[in-house]
C-alpha cells in the first residue's frame, strides 16, 4: 500500500510560519491560516500507521526560493534515511532557475525517486515555454526519474492553490518530451477525459494520473470512469495528505467497485513501486 503524494515540512517552517509566508507568496496563498496544517515526518508516519499505508512518496512544497527548496530537500532526504522502510521522497526544484540542474542531480544523489511537485503558477512558469524547461527535462530523462506535476481544472470551483495548469497546456509540454515520465497530480485536470481522443492518447504515454485531493474535486466515480479510460497501470494512489485525511480517504478508495484483486493492487501500490522505481534510488542514496 503506497500513497504517492503527500506533504510534509521542515519542523522549523511549521514553528516560524509567519517569516515563511512574508518569503513566498504561493506558501501564504495556502498557509496564512493557521488551521492549514502543516505536518512532519514522524505524524506522517502515525497517520500512515492509522490509514495502514505501507510507504509513503513525499512531495516538497513548489517554493520559488532556491534556497528553501534545498532546505525542503535536505528535510526530506533525512526523513527517508530515518523512515528507510517507510518514506520516499521527490525533490524539489525551480525548474526553470540557474540552480534546478545541480540541485536536480544532487537531490537524486541522495536518493530521491524523482522530482516535485512542480507548480507553475507557484514558481513563476509557463509549461508551454519549451526552451525554459528543457534542461532541466534532460536532466530527469538522462537519469530515467519521473516529474510529478501539479495540474489544474478549466471548470469548476475555485479555491486556493488551484492554479492554471490546464490540459492543453500540460499538452504541449508532453508533446514536446514524450521520453519524461511524468505525474499529472489531480487526475490531470481533467487529462484523462482527453485520452478518448487519439492524438492526445499519442501524447500521454508516459504519464501516469495520480487521485490527490480527489473528494474536494470529483464524485467517487472518477477511479472507475478513469481507469476504464487509461487502464489499470496509469493510475496511482494519492491522498495529499494532510489536505485529506489519509484513513478516511483510503476507506472510501477500497470500497470502489474493482475490477478484480489485479486491479485494485496496482492502483493501491503496485504501480507506483514500478513507476518510480522504489528501491533504487534508495539504495544509491
Amino acid at each position: 500500500m503506497i500513497d504517492c503524494h503527500v506533504h510534509v515540512f521542515p519542523p522549523e517552517v511549521a514553528a516560524h510560519r509567519e517569516s515563511y509566508l512574508a518569503r513566498d507568496r504561493w506558501f501564504e496563498l495556502l498557509y496564512q491560516n493557521p488551521k492549514a496544517r502543516l505536518v512532519d515526518a514522524e505524524e506522517l508516519v502515525a497517520a500512515m500507521d492509522t490509514a495502514g499505508v505501507d510507504r509513503s512518496i513525499l512531495c516538497g512544497f513548489p517554493w520559488a526560493d532556491e534556497a528553501l527548496c534545498r532546505l525542503h530537500n535536505d528535510y526530506m532526504a533525512d526523513a527517508a534515511n530515518w523512515f528507510p522502510d517507510r518514506l520516499s521522497w521527490l525533490g524539489i526544484v525551480a525548474p526553470t532557475r540557474h540552480g534546478a540542474i545541480p540541485e536536480s542531480q544532487r537531490c537524486f544523489e541522495k536518493g530521491a525517486i524523482g522530482i516535485g511537485e512542480l507548480n507553475a503558477d507557484a514558481q513563476n512558469f509557463d509549461w508551454r515555454e519549451i526552451n525554459d524547461l528543457r534542461n532541466f527535462v534532460d536532466v530527469c530523462v538522462e537519469s530515467d526519474r519521473p516529474v510529478l506535476l501539479h495540474s489544474s481544472e478549466v471548470l469548476g470551483h475555485i479555491y486556493p492553490g488551484k492554479g492554471t495548469a490546464t490540459p492543453e497546456k500540460l499538452v504541449h509540454f508532453l508533446a514536446s518530451f514524450r521520453n519524461l515520465k511524468v505525474v499529472a497530480a489531480h487526475w490531470g485536470g481533467g487529462l484523462p477525459f482527453h485520452e478518448l481522443m487519439p492524438e492526445i492518447e499519442l501524447v500521454t504515454s508516459n504519464v501516469v494520473y495520480d487521485s490527490a485531493a480527489s473528494t474536494y474535486l470529483y464524485k467517487p466515480q472518477i477511479f472507475r470512469t478513469v481507469l476504464d479510460i487509461v487502464g489499470p497501470d496509469r493510475v496511482l494512489f494519492g491522498s495529499d495528505y494532510p489536505v485529506l485525511k489519509m484513513d478516511r480517504f483510503l476507506n472510501r478508495v477500497r470500497q470502489i467497485e474493482w475490477r478484480d484483486q489485479q486491479e485494485r493492487e496496482a492502483v493501491l501500490g503496485l504501480n507506483a513501486e514500478r513507476f518510480f522505481r522504489i528501491g533504487d534510488a534508495e539504495t544509491k542514496g
